[in-house]
Formats: C-alpha cells, sequence, structure tokens
C-alpha cells in the first residue's frame, strides 16, 4: 500500500494554482502529495477501498460543492486519517445564527443584529420599531448558511420589501438582519482586516471591504494601530470552533472598538495576488502551506 502524507480534492478551477504551490513546498521537503478531481475521483476512491492507497491527512476542498466526494472523507475517518476541518467541525461554526448567539455569549463586539427565521416557516416580519431604530440605515441583510464571495448578502437594505425579497430567494434559510459598521481610516486606509488562521497562527492581512483588495498588515502597521486585539478575537473563535483554519473579518470603528463582522468562513480564498488583482499576498498563501505542513509533520 502507497501512503501519502497530503490528498487535496478539489472542484474550483482557481485552487489548482494553490494546489500546486503547495505541492512544490512539501515535495521540497521530501513529504508526498496526492490530488483528486472530478475525473479521477471514482478511481482514487476505489484505490481506499481496496487499502491500495492511504493518506495521511485530507484537505477537502470539494464536497461543500459537489457531495460525491463525501465517499473520500468516509473512507479515511474509519482509516484514522487526520480530516484537516472535517464536515462535523465545520457545520455549526459556519452557521451564522448559531454563532451569532454563541459569540454573544462569549462577550464578543458584533453588530446589532435580528435573526428571522426561513421565510417557509413564517412570512410576516417580527421586527418592531425599536429594533428597526438599532439596526440604522442601510442596512445589512445576510443567509445564516449560504457563503462564498458575499453571495446572497445585501449590503445597502433600507426596507421591509428588501428584507422579504433576500428571505424569499432561499426560504429555508435563517437570515440575519445587521447593522451596518462604518471602519475608522488609517492612513487612508479602511481599518477593515481578514484575519486568516492557519494551523495554530493568525495572520492578519488589510482587506477592503468595498475593493475586495489585500495589503500587507506590517509590523510598522501591527504597533502604530495598536492591532494586538486582531489576534485575541481569532485565537478565541480557533479555541471556540477548534478548526484547523479559517478566516474571518474584522472592522475597526469609533473609539477604536474592533468589531466581528464574518464570524468564520472555512473555505478561504487563496488565489495568489500576483496572478489575481484581488487575490491574497503570495507571502500569506506560503505562509499558510507552511502551517499546514509543520501539522502535518508533527502527525
Amino acid at each position: 500500500m502507497k501512503t501519502f502524507d497530503l490528498a487535496i480534492s478539489y472542484t474550483w478551477e482557481y485552487d489548482i494554482e494553490f494546489i500546486s504551490l503547495t505541492e512544490k513546498l512539501f515535495q521540497k521537503d521530501g513529504m508526498t502529495t496526492y490530488i483528486i478531481w472530478k475525473h479521477n475521483l471514482t478511481e482514487t476512491a476505489l484505490l481506499l477501498k481496496e487499502k491500495k492507497i492511504h493518506f495521511k491527512s485530507y484537505l477537502d476542498r470539494a464536497s461543500d460543492e459537489d457531495s460525491e466526494f463525501n465517499v473520500i472523507s468516509k473512507i479515511l475517518k474509519r482509516r484514522k486519517s487526520y480530516l484537516i476541518n472535517p464536515l462535523s467541525k465545520i457545520k455549526k461554526s459556519t452557521d451564522k445564527a448559531f454563532m451569532h448567539k454563541k459569540l454573544l455569549r462569549k462577550k464578543f463586539t458584533l453588530p446589532y443584529t435580528v435573526i428571522l427565521p426561513p421565510y417557509s416557516k413564517s412570512h410576516p416580519l417580527s421586527l418592531n420599531e425599536k429594533e428597526m431604530s438599532k439596526l440604522g440605515s442601510p442596512y445589512i441583510i445576510k443567509p445564516s448558511t449560504l457563503s462564498g464571495g458575499g453571495q446572497g448578502v445585501n449590503k445597502n437594505a433600507r426596507t421591509f420589501l428588501d428584507i422579504q425579497y433576500e428571505r424569499m430567494q432561499s426560504p429555508l434559510e435563517n437570515y440575519l438582519v445587521q447593522e451596518k459598521i462604518y471602519p475608522l481610516y488609517f492612513d487612508n486606509k479602511r481599518a477593515w482586516f481578514r484575519v486568516l488562521w492557519a494551523f495554530g497562527k493568525p495572520i492578519q492581512v488589510w482587506w477592503n471591504d468595498q475593493t475586495h483588495l489585500y495589503k500587507i498588515v506590517t509590523k510598522e502597521h501591527f504597533e502604530k494601530y495598536d492591532l494586538q486585539r486582531l489576534i485575541q478575537i481569532s485565537t478565541q473563535i480557533a479555541r471556540i470552533t477548534n478548526l484547523d483554519y479559517f478566516s474571518c473579518e474584522i472592522a475597526i470603528a469609533k473609539k477604536h472598538k474592533f468589531y466581528l463582522i464574518d464570524y468564520v468562513n472555512d473555505q478561504c480564498d487563496l488565489r495568489l495576488q500576483s496572478k489575481h488583482v484581488d487575490g491574497v499576498p503570495d507571502s500569506i498563501v506560503i505562509d499558510f502551506v507552511n502551517q499546514m505542513k509543520k501539522r502535518i509533520q508533527k502527525l
């Protein structure tokens, strides 16, 4: 039986550059990799069932888009492989309504939020004037579990009709209606950040929520703008979710208050900035891969 250190499955074409980088960095240290995509999925599942191959660890970036890939995780779970962000951990952590309630209990600073039941269960709106006043105008509407690239999110909602329209788009979803947070500006940069949690290491990066462009957070930035809270918040989320990796969005508003905006994004966009203007800085993706490599080397 041939054993590989890491297997990665994918469906998104833009994951190829991240996978190529991962293979390069792993193989540089003498570690073996195996890539699973649509065209070799059936063959790979058969080889695993027949115990002709084995994976020490598995990074699944496919089954959220294509359930046929679930067969790989099921086999590897029985074989005691190390599953990176297994579905059992992801399901609740990426449910915004569930996490909102949990994070509030843990005293996180979150935008004022009203959680609405699925349209299929409750057509009428239960928002009152006091709640609407706290939300302000415009406000944000987002589905609880639907995610990826701002899918299904309305950032400039103003009326009950806007809320009902969004709820009808995914009638089985809970919806969050949230106050809109306006960040401070630091030297003409919006004080909006993504923190990438990478196998025990928080990596901070500027992320403009309007242009979706990233910039490196330098040591000078970190000290000048007092960004230590970014590390504390992401570390707390990691303890709560017990995920290997995720990203979150944090904005700094008036009185230097850190608001957790997007709680847990498990399928992080890891396109390289050298190839995509709105990609992640290459050095950060390299750091992510190296952290993953260190974790797998310890298995």
